[in-house]
């Protein structure tokens, strides 16, 4: 390890705890966050989920002591980050999905000034850069202007400067929302190699069902400022009912009486079309695939079953419509 040791090796508590957080902005007639509790461990991956306006934003912007609680309390390794933001920030790195990189640097220069922001000795801050440059393949353009970096290379160097004053608590706020695949795949493998190698603990903020399925530990779905369901996505596809999708494929856009009768259908909860496509969320496939074939007729040209997702629990809970 080079520079200054770990902020808090010795915290036994949760890494990350929020209690009855509220959060209403000036001139707003409703909490932008109302009540929220929750726990992330040591080594820990967890991901934030909800619609847009949701309340992920601004719980992460208290989290990280870019805004101030109306009510309730966060602490980091036990620190009060209303109360002790500067020694709170020493905890914690964040990576955002806007390049927040200083673009007149190099990506040397960004890693370098972070360090010694957070007082790492000139040798300390040259050794630890060096160190990062390596481990996430920067190395040879370390002297470019980051502004001359492609999506997936600043992501990296901006995942690299987060993790120079060797945080505890690591917040990624819709970080691989403007990668191509194989970026995408790259960034999971680091942060799972940052939860299993290190035990730094990440909190992940997507709208990306697949990424927080694949990636976290455990999640929570928020709406409307509250967390709605919170546990591990196989608990989460167990819990929440209407999580079997099935895909009817008909002759024809299907008729009004059609829909009315899938409607109908014992277990069903929503029923969806496009042209001659229906999608149909029940609560179980026992029974379901016999009477849905019944309530079509012969219109039918093709049937699937997907098991439950994380995207269907989701949108059980928060619904289809779009959020501004």
């Amino acid at each position: 390890m080079t520079g200054p040791e770990k902020t808090a090796p010795s915290w036994a508590g949760p890494r990350l705890r929020v209690e009855g957080l509220v959060k209403r902005y000036r001139g707003s007639d409703r909490n932008a966050v109302d009540g929220v509790s929750l726990e992330v461990g040591a080594g820990e991956i967890f991901g934030l989920l909800g619609p847009n306006g949701a309340g992920k934003t601004s719980t992460i912007l208290v989290s990280t002591t870019r805004a101030r609680p109306t009510a309730g309390k966060v602490t980091l390794d036990g620190i009060d980050v209303a109360v002790h933001g500067s020694r709170a920030r020493r905890h914690l790195g964040v990576v955002t999905q806007v390049n927040t990189l200083d673009r007149s640097l190099s990506v040397w220069e960004n890693l370098y000034f972070h360090c010694r922001f957070f007082g790492f000795s000139r040798r300390e801050a040259k050794a630890r850069c060096r160190d990062l440059l390596d481990r996430f393949e920067l190395a040879d353009r370390s002297g470019d202007r980051v502004d001359h970096l492609s999506g997936g290379l600043a992501q990296r160097a901006q995942l690299a400067r987060a993790l120079a004053h060797h945080p505890s608590v690591l917040f990624l706020d819709e970080p691989t929302a403007w990668l191509d695949p194989q970026s995408r795949l790259a960034l999971w493998d680091r942060v799972r190699a940052l939860r299993d190698q290190e035990g730094v603990s990440v909190v992940l903020t997507t709208h990306s069902m697949d990424e927080a399925d694949r990636l976290c530990d455990r999640v929570a779905i928020m709406d409307q400022g509250r967390i709605l369901v919170c546990g591990t996505p196989e608990e989460l596809k167990r819990a929440v009912a209407a999580a079997v999708t099935v895909e009817l494929r008909l002759k024809a856009p299907p008729s009004p009486e059609v829909l009315h009768r899938l409607e109908a259908l014992r277990g069903v909860e929503r029923v969806t079309s496009e042209a001659d496509k229906v999608e149909v969320l029940t609560a179980s496939r026992d029974g379901a695939v016999p009477d849905l074939v019944s309530a079509v007729g012969e219109g039918l040209l093709d049937l699937s079953v997907s098991e439950p997702t994380l995207e269907s629990v989701f949108i059980s809970l928060t619904g289809r419509n779009l959020r501004d």
